[in-house]
């Protein structure tokens, strides 16, 4: 019984404060426009191309090195 005299204030509070942050959402047009960002996701972006640089021209290549047994 004393712990229900701690929850429910607790479940008040709690429920007192989504309620504030639901109504600060609304007035501050939270909700405003729902469907843009779901169609956002829906066209990437084109990617800028990479310029080569000169470590890519480069005429040398690396081989991997064969391990010496000892």
């Amino acid at each position: 019984m004393d712990s229900f005299f701690l929850l429910v204030p607790a479940a008040i509070l709690f429920t007192a404060l989504a309620c504030a942050i639901f109504i600060w959402a609304v007035k501050h047009d939270q909700f405003e426009d729902l469907e843009r960002q779901g169609h956002n996701i829906l066209f990437d972006d084109e990617e800028p191309k990479q310029e080569e640089t000169d470590a890519c021209k480069s005429q040398y290549r690396l081989e991997p090195q064969e391990k010496e047994d000892k």
